[in-house]
């Protein structure tokens, strides 16, 4: 199933060598020799193991063009390994299992695939769709939903086997249509949130029961393109392309159902034409204020987390696709959609202006910070290469070689609510 090699062995069958070494004495008197050669025999036929390591400081890059992944880890900035056979990785997404062992890949083809990044190998794959972007997995673990354009809907399965435990049809409206699914992410109490684009919805699924599955449902506005939670699991906002403003539903208190914020931010200015959509998921939160990407403008938003009103814009090279904060909060990096996508930009989160614009290579599409956040690695997908660089001096430190690169994903996600 992988073209793969295994990520090579640093002891095999130690216990027998050093066996060996204590009987050796003996044999110079002819003693115990039979039950020596028998045990050199048996010592000869140990394969050898996986390598012993720990999966904090692992990831993936995604080669789109290729339909594989890159094995990376970080402590060294090297490429252990590359898994092939994943299907159509346009736009692919993955999370990864509780211990950081498996990572789980969603392909634009409706794949969803359980590679395993210690033997490099897909150990599971299910095509579950037919238009698919993305997935989540579940606060214990155990389940993974799929979100879907084709078939609308969301689709449940054992973390495990890839077994189907639920779908959930996006059905709206009195015929029945069902709507694209975006915007998926996990809640506590093993719960999924998720939008409806054609049907301006938010819903909230239950899982607590696998196999009967509960759902709310809750307005949301005109035509929701994406969305996220905030790291304490509170508050789900949900972009909206068919009008300026968000809609933001209160976690604790949803019966309040959800309230609209931003909502005047492009009020009287002629929108510009968008050529790739904002990521929401890539949101920046630092100093209990939010920087989010204003959709069809060359600016980034301040938002007040208190009052969850605006207190400032960001003007930036281009449309921002991915506004990025470094785990500390002290700076935000954003990356622009075509024509600009060659450029990123770095803000100062106390001065609120931009200290560094970067040009890494042509397309850059991804940016993800290594867990503590001393550096962050871009992917360029038209230079074919995975940059590495330095948070502190923005300077680049290495680079490496990939087909068409473009998501990055490092395991500390998996600590992490809504990724």
């Amino acid at each position: 199933m992988s073209s793969a090699s295994k990520i090579p062995s640093v002891r095999a069958a130690s216990a027998c060598r050093a066996a060996c070494a204590q009987l050796a004495p003996l044999a110079l008197w002819g003693l115990l020799l039979p039950a020596m050669v028998l045990l050199l025999s048996a010592c000869s036929t140990i394969a050898p193991q996986a390598a012993v390591r720990g999966t904090g400081d692992l990831g993936v890059v995604i080669e789109r063009a290729d339909g594989r992944v890159k094995i990376v880890e970080t402590s060294g900035r090297s490429v252990l390994a590359s898994v092939q056979g994943l299907g159509d990785l346009s736009h692919a997404s993955v999370v990864f299992s509780r211990d950081g062992r498996y990572a789980y890949v969603f392909g634009r083809d409706g794949g969803l695939s359980k590679v395993d990044l210690l033997t490099a190998s897909i150990v599971g794959r299910v095509v579950q769709g037919g238009n698919s972007i993305g997935g989540a997995i579940s606060q214990d673990g155990r389940i993974v939903v799929a979100q879907n354009y084709e078939p609308g809907g969301i689709k449940a399965f054992n973390a495990d086997t890839l077994e189907l435990i639920a779908d959930v049809p996006a059905s709206y409206g009195s015929e029945g249509k069902r709507s694209k699914v975006v915007g998926l992410a996990d809640l506590p109490g093993n719960r999924f949130i998720y939008s409806l684009f054609e049907a301006g919805e938010i819903r909230i699924t239950d899982f607590s029961d696998p196999g009967k599955p509960v759902t709310q449902r809750f307005a949301a506005g005109k035509q929701p393109y994406d969305a996220l939670v905030t790291p304490d699991g509170r508050y789900y906002i949900a972009g909206l392309f068919g009008e300026d403003g968000l809609a933001l539903l209160d976690l604790w208190q949803p019966e309040k159902g959800s309230r609209k914020i931003l909502s005047g931010y492009g009020r009287g200015e002629q929108p510009l034409p968008v050529f790739k959509m904002p990521h929401l998921r890539g949101w920046a939160v630092a100093g209990g204020r939010a920087y989010l990407p204003a959709i069809g403008r060359h600016e980034v938003l301040v938002v007040d987390m208190s009052t969850w009103q605006e207190v400032g814009r960001i003007p930036v090279k281009s449309q921002p696709v991915f506004v990025m904060a470094r785990p500390d909060g002290r700076e935000v990096w954003v990356n622009f959609a075509f024509p600009d996508n060659g450029w990123v930009q770095v803000v100062d989160t106390l001065s609120q202006k931009i200290t560094s614009t970067l040009q890494p290579g042509r397309a850059i599409l991804h940016m993800e910070f290594t867990p503590r956040g001393e550096e962050v690695w871009l992917s360029a997908r038209d230079d074919n290469r995975v940059m590495v660089y330095d948070t502190l001096s923005h300077e680049k430190r290495t680079q490496f070689d990939a087909a068409s690169p473009s998501g990055i994903f490092f395991t500390s996600r998996a600590a992490r609510m809504g990724f």
